[in-house]
């Protein structure tokens, strides 16, 4: 389907070739009656470690979250540092910075300096925020700095990169072989993100998956959606050495996502178990979609207080 397109990769087109490939490994597996990690391979573990996102538009919501999130046995956290994006950012170059580090300080002071702590700024910064960030950050041990610019010059990310004293991730808005290359050749990322949903499902995964393996870059795959993507990341996760550890929402047995699907996967002590179920370890309930229509997100603008548009 790739090499048919006239006009190569795009969100689009790649989503829906990943849509029918994760359906034709889910179809194989349950034909085969295995779950698909073992038709790719077999396990290289028993479990998959996870990240859950924070929630909180001030330092002490977020850090009494930051607590609630350990009580239940996570050993990661990752969240904003700036706060919601309509708000837009603060005017001065130094408020950006001390914004993301009143965040960071408040969430490290109250879970210790061992707990693996990660940062998304949703390519909100120009590169010399950027850089000033990293820098003031760096005190605080952050496991990765998650999309600091926008990924259309990778050129500049690596520049960044290279000026920025804690590992980066990136790449939840690329979609073909042959930008992840180009962004690993260029060591713009010590960690990369595909979006098995948008970067052509299960079979263009593992390609990229090599690809990093050769370049020891670590795989973090982009998860924020819901039980059906994490049961697909899952049965990937379970078959590369390579992945650091897991994107995990926190929210899926939350409904609606709890609704959607017969049996979430089992989380315990922050790891994501691996289903022994075939194909991808779930089934839709399909009677529930009845009850959840299609609603239409109005994703809003991040307005500057010149009245200006930042990327976003």
């Amino acid at each position: 389907m790739l090499r048919r397109c006239l006009f190569r990769g795009g969100s689009d087109a790649m989503a829906a070739l990943g849509a029918i490939d994760v359906a034709l490994w889910d179809i194989a597996g349950k034909a085969a009656g295995m779950p698909v990690y073992k038709m790719l391979g077999g396990p290289t573990r028993d479990r998959v470690r996870v990240y859950v996102h924070l929630e909180g538009y001030t330092p002490e919501v977020m850090a009494d979250d930051a607590l609630r999130r350990v009580d239940e046995g996570y050993t990661a956290l990752r969240f904003y540092p700036l706060g919601p994006f309509t708000e837009g950012l603060p005017d001065s170059y130094q408020g950006v910075v001390r914004k993301m580090e009143s965040f960071t300080k408040a969430v490290r002071d109250v879970v210790g300096p061992e707990m693996d702590l990660m940062i998304d700024i949703v390519n909100r910064l120009s590169p010399p925020e950027a850089i000033a960030a990293g820098r003031t950050l760096e005190q605080y041990g952050l496991y990765f700095f998650e999309d600091f610019i926008e990924p259309d010059n990778i050129d500049a990310m690596a520049r960044v990169a290279a000026e920025v004293p804690i590992p980066i991730a990136s790449g939840e808005r690329l979609y073909t072989i042959y930008q992840f290359q180009e962004l690993m050749a260029k060591n713009g990322s010590a960690y990369i993100r595909p979006d098995i949903s948008v970067a052509g499902g299960i079979t263009n995964l593992r390609k990229i998956a090599a690809i990093a393996e050769a370049n020891y870059v670590g795989m973090v795959p982009h998860n924020p959606c819901s039980p059906v993507m994490t049961a697909l990341v899952v049965q990937l996760d379970a078959t590369l050495h390579n992945v650091a550890i897991q994107e995990y929402t926190g929210t899926e047995f939350d409904s609606p996502k709890r609704d959607l699907v017969d049996e979430p996967l089992k989380l315990v002590d922050g790891h994501l178990l691996l289903p022994d179920r075939p194909g991808i370890g779930i089934e839709l309930n399909e009677e529930a979609f009845k009850h959840y229509p299609m609603a239409l997100f109005d994703r809003k603008p991040v307005i500057n207080s010149d009245g200006a548009l930042r990327d976003y």
